[in-house]
């Protein structure tokens, strides 16, 4: 199969640290940003690093774009360069636009204009971080939708000892127990007969309301 190909566009904290990133777990990255200078400071960090306007449809499409699976636009302090490039990408063809937003107001222009996925992350920080506050045992907090999350938990006390079908989570809390970290080993889809240990780390989904409660079922060390 061959391997997502990324263009990052927007070479802030955040760009810069997506770019990286991607190009560490061995994807190809092409890093874009109006700054000759922010463009050499990453040059050796991924694939490739290219400096020019985005916001010049013309100019983007010469980079071949469309041959992209993913762009990641995280221009931030220009709302409007940030909607220009994310409707060039999608006019140009891009099979997936993820986009950075700085508030609610510029996240709706994003989505009406195209863009797959908006990202808000100071308000998605935020959120974790709240979670976290809440309750020490609430390792992760991602939020999928606004009705829906996954979060990362400690077993709740009760838990131990059963096993997934005992536990009928689904009907008990209307959640999803996708996945059980044992240590260095995670075991995907979790059968109805395995059971849930001390010290084990629940990845469950659901919706934030169904989610409150398993908050409810752990207490602050």
């Amino acid at each position: 199969m061959k391997a997502k190909q990324f263009i990052v566009i927007g070479l802030g904290r955040f760009g810069e640290s997506v770019a990286k990133t991607l190009f560490q777990m061995g994807y190809d990255v092409l890093a874009v940003d109006d700054d000759e200078t922010t463009v050499q400071e990453i040059s050796d960090s991924v694939t490739h690093a290219v400096q020019m306007d985005a916001t010049d449809e013309y100019a983007l499409r010469t980079l071949g774009v469309r041959n992209f699976d993913i762009a990641v636009v995280s221009i931030g302090s220009n709302i409007q360069s940030s909607i220009m490039v994310t409707l060039n990408l999608k006019e140009a063809g891009v099979k997936k636009v993820i986009a950075k937003a700085t508030n609610e107001m510029h996240a709706k222009l994003l989505t009406k204009i195209g863009a797959d996925r908006v990202i808000l992350p100071e308000y998605d920080m935020g959120v974790r971080v709240a979670h976290n506050l809440v309750s020490s045992n609430i390792l992760d907090f991602i939020e999928l939708s606004p009705d829906y999350s996954i979060i990362e938990v400690k077993a709740p006390e009760p838990w131990i000892g059963k096993d997934i079908k005992t536990l009928d989570v689904r009907a008990k809390y209307g959640i999803n127990i996708m996945a059980i970290k044992s240590g260095t080993d995670i075991n995907i889809s979790p059968r109805a007969t395995d059971l849930v240990d001390t010290d084990d780390i629940l990845v469950v989904i659901g919706s934030i309301d169904d989610l409150s409660k398993i908050e409810g079922l752990v207490t602050n060390d």
